[in-house]
């Protein structure tokens, strides 16, 4: 997926400027520190896009939801930890200028709200009732989130605070993410729960008529097909066709966010599109994207992805200390550092997300938990002919904020029949 992260890479970066360049789990601090916010964001959203992307099928995930709870953690590591967890997160040196530039950036997308679509991005932090944490660490903390920390008994009813947990978080999505902290992912060693919650409703630009939605063939990789609702339109678009695939750019109404489809030619090419895509090829297509007419087939889908534990993909990232039992130091949260029995480390983060694009637009929500016990417990002349882009076959999908750059969503669609 190397070759797909480079394309992603290149896109994104067109936004910002500059383009990103090469990434790896230990990248030097002195190129960290040359990012923009956004090429920062976005690289370690490739890194981990790039390695959740192995799996087959559907899959849809949020890297500002994961980055955010993922923060909050960062908020109390010291030591070799922090050291670690900010090249994997791709934290600027300066860890205030971090918290305060993801903040903002959390806020000018929520602001921008209105007219067209509605973004909510928050979180929350649950303690054990009674667990002394340090001020430093819940001031920081709470420029994310709803305003202060829930006080909650995992010690005497583990379970009743994981109900009361995930209600919080089916509040946030707005009943799409019901389940995140499954039975027994909390127990009595639970000291506390860091979880952070992405919602968006965005109605297109230009609406797709239902009666024009008609049931046509998708072709499945492999030779299969199944029936699925085609939404159709002519409009226009940010359109290129290149060798071997089409791209198409959407527009959320207000323009400020968009949906970025990429369609093989062939219709079972999505995995070799993935493979030879190289950041110089992406870098002159986009520069080539251009505004037209456009016969558009889309499909009408909705999946769910998740809960998904992400630890494997996040030590990969280079940042395994901070989920390691015993050699964690987080002591920037409760101030106990190992080798002390009341040292704290990350035994999970988990993750879910949801789409459900439509005539008339695109729902969307994400939450991510991190799980922290104890570590005694666990334009041409003549206008041509206009192009048809019939997505009945594997795409990949991403949506974005077009202002920042800030990938919200990154996704395929494999089977528009499979919800999962």
């Amino acid at each position: 997926m190397t070759d797909l992260r480079a394309w992603i890479r290149s896109w994104f970066s067109t936004t910002s400027g500059a383009a990103i360049g090469p990434s790896g789990p230990d990248a030097p601090p002195r190129r960290l520190a040359s990012m923009t916010f956004t090429e920062a964001h976005n690289d370690f959203a490739l890194a981990l896009g790039g390695r959740i992307l192995r799996a087959p099928g559907n899959l849809v995930f949020s890297p500002l939801s994961v980055r955010v709870a993922l923060a909050m953690a960062y908020a109390g590591a010291r030591g070799e930890t922090a050291e670690q967890m900010s090249r994997a997160l791709r934290f600027a040196p300066s860890e205030a200028s971090q918290h305060a530039d993801l903040a903002g950036i959390i806020r000018d997308l929520t602001r921008a709200t209105g007219g067209g679509h509605q973004l909510l991005v928050t979180s929350s932090l649950w303690i054990q009732k009674g667990a002394p944490l340090l001020t430093p660490f819940l001031d920081t903390v709470a420029q994310y989130g709803d305003g202060g920390p829930n006080h909650v008994d995992f010690r005497g009813d583990a379970e009743a605070a994981r109900r009361t947990i995930n209600r919080w978080i089916d509040g946030a999505t707005k009943q799409r993410i019901r389940e995140l902290v499954a039975p027994g992912g909390v127990d009595a060693d639970t000291r506390l729960v860091l979880v952070n919650a992405v919602h968006l409703k965005g109605a297109w630009e230009l609406k797709f008529s239902r009666e024009a939605t008609r049931d046509e063939a998708f072709y499945l990789e492999g030779g299969r097909k199944v029936r699925t609702p085609l939404m159709y339109q002519q409009r226009t678009v940010r359109y290129v066709q290149a060798r071997g695939y089409q791209a198409v750019e959407l527009d959320y109404k207000g323009g400020d966010l968009a949906m970025l489809v990429l369609l093989p030619d062939d219709r079972n090419g999505l995995a070799d599109l993935e493979k030879r895509l190289s950041e110089p090829m992406l870098q002159d297509c986009t520069a080539q994207m251009l505004s037209r007419a456009v016969d558009l087939f889309l499909p009408r889908f909705k999946l769910t992805w998740g809960a998904v534990e992400l630890r494997d993909h996040l030590r990969e990232l280079g940042m395994p200390l901070a989920l390691t039992r015993g050699q964690a130091d987080l002591s920037g949260i409760d101030g106990c550092a190992p080798p002390s029995e009341d040292s704290l480390f990350i035994s999970g983060v988990v993750h879910e997300a949801f789409i459900d694009m439509n005539e008339e637009g695109t729902e969307a929500a994400a939450a991510t938990a991190v799980l922290v016990p104890m570590c005694a417990a666990m334009a041409p002349s003549k206008p041509p002919p206009v192009p048809v882009f019939r997505a009945d076959h594997p795409f990949l999908f991403a949506i974005r904020d077009r202002k920042s750059g800030v990938i919200l969503f990154l996704g395929r669609l494999a089977d528009p029949w499979k919800e999962r």
